[in-house]
């Protein structure tokens, strides 16, 4: 029962703190061009 108090504060920051860094990616624009980097390594520029 002592190991439940220690370890369920930590997974909920854990938890947090993961929503906390998904909802910074979506916000600093991440996701917005998904095909681009997927064509781009098909592109010869030479």
């Amino acid at each position: 029962m002592s190991g439940l108090l220690v370890l369920l504060p930590i997974a909920l920051f854990l938890g947090a703190l993961g929503l906390a860094a998904f909802l910074w990616s979506l916000r600093s624009g991440q996701y917005e061009d998904m095909d681009g980097a997927a064509e781009r390594i098909l592109v010869d520029d030479d």
